[in-house]
């Protein structure tokens, strides 16, 4: 297992009072266009919350004491329409990871404008990322449930944040689909939620380890959330976290 080896790794490479280091900033990215309702919203953002509460991620979060996460969430709709609801937050602990969780679930919606400005959104993710220059990896989440119809064109926005330097292991952008509530095998919105996908993978996603992550509708965020977490957590790169060369003989 991935995580077992690092664990391994960090293990052997630690000594007592070693000072704490960023392994990873996550930044959260939600679409609160005006295609997502009061009831998509609150869905959203239980979502996340509950995601974070899930025993798993949490020990996936948390399984590393002095190699943290650092996360923040915003959410996006127009062109110049964003807002920060979760600043950085170093979750080191049980009693930080609860504090995240607590201040999201009390988020309530403001007044946002019906735009869906997904390159925007990105280059908003990217900047935020350089604010944790010194995390060894840096990835940027963003969710939405439709393509984008303001702002610069998602590919170009991409095309430009690789060219940026974000250490050794770059920048990684991954999307989160979210299509029509429980479409049946067959029924067109299920063909849409594949379009979707195809939508963000072409114009989106970034980075060799980069994915798109499928809800099927918002009563399946919190799911889809949780599992994205996961796979992203778990594929940490260690390749610089090695163990120290053995003593002379």
């Amino acid at each position: 297992m991935i995580r077992a080896a690092l664990a391994f790794c960090l293990a052997l490479n630690s000594a007592a009072g070693a000072e704490a280091a960023c392994r990873q900033a996550l930044a959260l990215g939600l679409d609160v266009s005006g295609s997502v309702d009061a009831r998509e919203y609150r869905l959203q953002i239980g979502g996340l919350a509950d995601a974070l509460n899930d025993p798993r991620v949490r020990q996936a979060l948390l399984m590393l004491p002095g190699h943290h996460v650092d996360l923040l969430v915003f959410e996006w709709s127009g062109s110049g329409d964003q807002a920060v609801i979760l600043p950085w937050t170093t979750l080191s602990d049980t009693a930080t990871l609860d504090v995240a969780i607590g201040r999201l679930r009390a988020t309530q919606r403001r007044e946002a404008s019906p735009g869906t400005a997904l390159g925007a959104a990105m280059q908003l993710g990217a900047r935020l990322l350089t604010e944790r220059a010194n995390c060894q990896k840096h990835t940027l989440d963003i969710s939405g449930d439709g393509i984008s119809n303001f702002g610069p064109r998602p590919r170009d926005v991409r095309d430009g944040l690789a060219t940026l330097s974000f250490g050794p292991l770059g920048l990684t952008i991954n999307g989160l689909v979210i299509g029509a509530d429980d479409p049946a095998s067959g029924d067109s919105r299920q063909a849409e939620i594949g379009a979707l996908a195809s939508y963000y993978r072409a114009e989106v996603m970034l980075g060799p380890e980069a994915f798109v992550q499928t809800s099927l509708g918002f009563e399946d965020y919190a799911r889809a959330m949780a599992e994205k977490l996961l796979r992203e957590l778990d594929g940490m790169v260690f390749s610089q976290l090695t163990p120290p060369a053995p003593m002379d003989q």
